[in-house]
Formats: C-alpha cells, structure tokens, sequence
C-alpha cells in the first residue's frame, strides 16, 4: 500500500475507534472511557501496520512501534487510574447530556491522533531497509527524555492532588517547581523525538509529515491545552497574591530555573 493510502486508512482506522468510545460514553454517560481510548488509539493504528506490513518491517520499525505503544498504554494506564479515582471529567458537565456537542469531542480527538501519528505511519509503509543514523538515536533520546519528564510530572501531579493536605492549593514541588505545565513539556518532547527517530526515511513530500509534532506541540500550546488550564487556574487563585508569584516566577513549559 503506497503512503497516501496508508495515511488515509489511518484516518478511518482513527474514527470509527473514536465512533464505538463515542456510543458507549453516550450510551452511559460516562466519562470513565474518554481518555482511555486515545491512548488505546495510538497502540491500536501502531499494532495495525506492524502486522500488515510484517513481511517488510525490521528492527527500526519495530522500535518505533515499541516506542509508541509504551507511551500509549502508560498514558491510558495514568489517565484510567486519575478518572476512576475523581469520578468525573469536569470538561464534560455540559455535553453528557448533548449528544452533539459530545460527539464534536469524540471527532477532534480522532482527528488529533491521525495528524499526531502520520510521521509514525509513513516509516511504518516506507518498506525500505533503514538503517540506525545519528538522527535515530537522538530521536530516541530525545523520546525517552520526554517519556520521563511527563511520566513524572504526572505522577506528581497525581500524588499531589489527591494529597488531603494540599486541598486548595496549587503544585509548586518537583518539576512543577520549574515549569507550570512539565508534563504537556514531556509530550511535546515524545513526538519531536519520534519525528526525528524517522528523518532518515522522510523523502520529498515525505517531509511534510513534520505537521505531526507541530499540531501536538500547537494544540498544547495554544488551543486544549495550557491555555484551558491556565483560564481554570486564574479563575480559581487569581487573586492570591502568592499565586500570582508563583505564576511570574515559573516558567510556562520549559524546565527552567525560577526567575
């Protein structure tokens, strides 16, 4: 199967996982499946090529494929233990009971997964011997760097949260000390890094596939992401003084010290 069809296919694959979530989370109204399945998403489309193109994937696809699906499932596995653990996704108390809005969540995130992994995909049907260079290595550096800082940041984030002692409070402790947002820093880090695990293969339009860890690193950034919680966290500490330190001291993404 040639490139474009593979990516095309990918975007089906995509949305009728995100169609049999949708119908259930509707079904029930619940939040429970939500994050779950866009986790699940990414290790369902990675599993998919390994064995459809088994025939003529090697030890770089394979590890690709590896890469992803650690973070797939530890990121489902993270997301599942946080919602059974609070109940319910306050993201969702105005569209449980509006089953088109709810569905225009359930679209997007299809949506994100097929452009976040394209890249992926389009090594995965390159169907060429490749070879282990520099720009390999560091991708999976790069990658595995990311998978730690978020898997931490999460972990403390969690710790923190469901801490009795810190009701009410904001994190400033851990990574959380040096970034406000390390764990969405780790994430952009995983698929930058994937991106450059493959630029040995891209090729002429090839190229093109870099609008995967940009839509990730834009939608983070600028649209679901920080922005979402930054207005939750102004609207909630604003006016504490302290807060309003915490949040001039702090870096925004990045890992850097106090101003």
């Amino acid at each position: 199967m040639d490139i474009a069809n593979a990516i095309i296919l990918t975007f089906l694959i995509s949305m009728i996982i995100q169609s049999i979530f949708f119908a259930f989370a509707a079904t029930y109204k619940t939040d429970k499946v939500t994050d779950l399945s866009y986790g699940l998403t990414f290790v369902v489309i990675t599993i998919f090529w390994l064995i459809k193109n088994s025939g003529t994937v090697g030890i770089f696809e394979i590890l690709l494929a590896t890469m992803i699906t650690i973070w797939g499932i530890r990121i489902a596995s993270y997301l599942v233990v946080r919602i059974l653990k609070t109940g319910k996704d306050r993201r969702f108390d105005d569209m449980r009971d509006k089953p088109l809005v709810f569905a225009r969540f359930w679209l997007l995130q299809g949506l994100s997964v097929w452009v976040i992994m394209i890249p992926a995909v389009y090594v995965f049907n390159s169907h060429e011997f490749i070879s282990f260079g520099l720009f390999a290595w560091l991708g999976a550096i790069i990658w595995l760097i990311g998978l730690s800082i978020e898997s931490i940041a999460d972990m403390q984030l969690f710790n923190f949260r469901f801490n009795k002692a810190n009701k009410g409070k904001w994190i400033d402790e851990g990574l959380w000390h040096n970034s406000r947002h390390p764990n969405y820093f780790g994430e952009m880090l995983v698929w930058w890094g994937l991106f450059i695990y493959g630029i040995g293969v891209y090729q002429n339009y090839g190229w093109l596939t870099v609008i995967g860890p940009i839509f990730i690193t834009i939608l983070l950034l600028f649209v679901s992401g920080i922005p979402l919680l930054e207005k939750s966290h102004d609207k909630r500490w604003g006016n504490d003084k302290n807060y309003q330190k915490y949040k001039n001291s702090t870096s925004l993404v990045f890992l850097l010290p106090k101003k």
